[in-house]
């Protein structure tokens, strides 16, 4: 559950990489400036720096993942939910508590890989295609933030009823 973050940065990561290579992406000017030109949109390969960035994605996505699931755990075994009213409101609080740590990682990291696009100097070469995934997967990692909780919520859901069937019994 934790690591469900690791799959929807993977797919951002691969939605980055096919939006550079379209012929209408970021295809205009911002202050006289060809956004193509400034952020170097072309057809990027597979490259060993383009898996370079998609295993420091993974790391950063995880991370999301990792803050929500432990603060869901932590109320988990303070609370002990009995009812699967009292799983969801446990996991919309954890959620809604955790949310700002999140946006915060997501955002630094998105924010800081916007000079690295930029760059056209000695290695950016290598640097570009290393950061488009992780730019990608990190805009597109805003939504390991319901994911994570969905999934836990799903999870503890199923194991309150499964507890709530044997007492029946």
């Amino acid at each position: 559950l934790i690591f469900s973050g690791i799959i929807v940065a993977l797919s951002g990561g691969f939605i980055m990489l096919w939006l550079y290579g379209q012929p209408w992406f970021l295809d205009g000017t911002l202050a006289g400036i060809n956004l193509r030109d400034l952020f170097q949109v072309k057809t990027i390969n597979l490259s060993v720096a383009v898996w370079v960035g998609f295993i420091a994605l993974f790391g950063v996505a995880t991370d999301d993942g990792v803050l929500i699931s432990t603060y869901i755990k932590q109320l988990q075994d303070k609370l002990k939910p009995k009812t699967v009213k009292e799983v969801r409101a446990l996991v919309l609080e954890a959620g809604s508590k955790r949310v700002r740590p999140a946006v915060m990682t997501t955002a630094t990291t998105i924010i800081a890989l916007i000079p690295v696009l930029t760059s056209n100097g000695k290695g950016s070469d290598i640097m570009v295609p290393m950061a488009i995934p992780l730019f990608g997967g990190m805009t597109i990692a805003v939504l390991t933030m319901f994911v994570v909780p969905v999934l836990y919520s799903m999870w503890q859901e199923a194991k309150v009823k499964k507890e709530l069937k044997k007492q029946n019994v």
